[in-house]
């Protein structure tokens, strides 16, 4: 698949499914206790796969599950905790994983946080959206291995057009914090992570690819100011763009978990379930990726710096 498929914006994540049978297959989604997370949840459910919902929040967790069961017949949904805050909660969840892993769609995040620190002191949003799933998919890649055909959807988002990865000053320590370029330059850090894992882990039967899941309204948006989030609807509402339900923007990740044309296809970022196209600019600040988020060469950097401040945080 490059740019074409017969889904689009509108498309659901349910729809995506359809026809899918994953039975005997195990996945797991971050974040997964409300928004585009629990969609995500609901339809790799649909398909007959074991899920487990890797929450902050136990207790919400525990109602999205039950909620999925009921909606999909499918009872293999489970709850485990993971706070991608802090890494030795990253450690303990992929201590306590067994057997193959088929799906791992790193879909939690923050996005314009006030400044703040992760518990081994990394900037927020860069921590938490990019650190914490390196980690979690380093930890798991034994089992993501063990299946012989695993996928990894990784949650960018048209934001990294704000910022590139900045390697020369990733926490903001010589610089004014910023929310807006915090979160892009963790998008931009969750797309090259999509381009050297494939590098590095393809030949072990693991693949992964980058997805913008479109303008959706969620629990997501809950740092932004007032102004910034009226700025943001009022930029969507003149591209021309049609917010997503949370079923409409699952299903680009939906698509990348299970859809058959995509079987050892990574390294991509996409959208609308559709490749993106590589541009010089964000097309009216949503379409399209930027060519330093698929950059080989840094997402090579990235990975190495990755593993240094993982190193130094035990």
């Amino acid at each position: 698949m490059t740019s074409t498929s017969s889904f689009s914006a509108t498309s659901t994540a349910l729809e995506v499914v359809t026809g899918v049978d994953l039975t005997g297959r195990a996945a797991i989604v971050t974040g997964a206790a409300s928004g585009i997370g629990v969609e995500t949840a609901r339809a790799l459910a649909a398909t007959g796969a074991a899920v487990t919902l890797a929450v902050r929040d136990v207790a919400a967790g525990t109602v999205a599950a039950a909620d999925i069961v009921a909606s999909t017949g499918n009872d293999r949904v489970y709850v485990e905790a993971l706070d991608l805050a802090d890494l030795a909660s990253v450690a303990a969840f992929a201590a306590r994983w067994s057997g193959p892993l088929h799906l791992l769609v790193n879909n939690a995040g923050v996005m314009n946080t006030p400044q703040g620190k992760t518990a081994q002191g990394f900037e927020l949003q860069f921590g938490i959206n990019h650190l914490g799933h390196f980690a979690l998919a380093l930890g798991l890649h034994d089992a993501l291995t063990a299946d012989g055909a695993a996928r990894i959807v990784s949650l960018s988002s048209s934001s990294h057009g704000s910022s590139p990865v900045v390697f020369d000053d990733l926490f903001f320590e010589h610089r004014p914090y910023d929310p807006r370029l915090a979160y892009g330059q963790s998008k931009t850090a969750n797309a090259l992570f999509a381009v050297e894992a494939t590098r590095r882990w393809a030949a072990d039967g693991i693949t992964a690819n980058a997805v913008m899941p479109g303008v959706s309204w969620t629990n997501l948006q809950r740092h932004a100011a007032p102004a910034e989030l009226a700025r943001m609807k009022q930029m969507a509402q003149d591209a021309g763009m049609q917010a997503k339900t949370p079923e409409q923007g699952a299903a680009t990740s939906a698509l990348l978990a299970t859809s058959p044309e995509l079987e050892g296809v990574g390294g991509r970022y996409f959208e609308d379930c559709h490749q993106a196209e590589v541009v010089p600019a964000i097309v009216a600040g949503i379409h399209g990726v930027l060519p330093y988020a698929l950059d080989p060469e840094s997402a090579r950097r990235l990975w190495d710096i990755s593993l240094t401040l993982l190193e130094t945080a035990q």
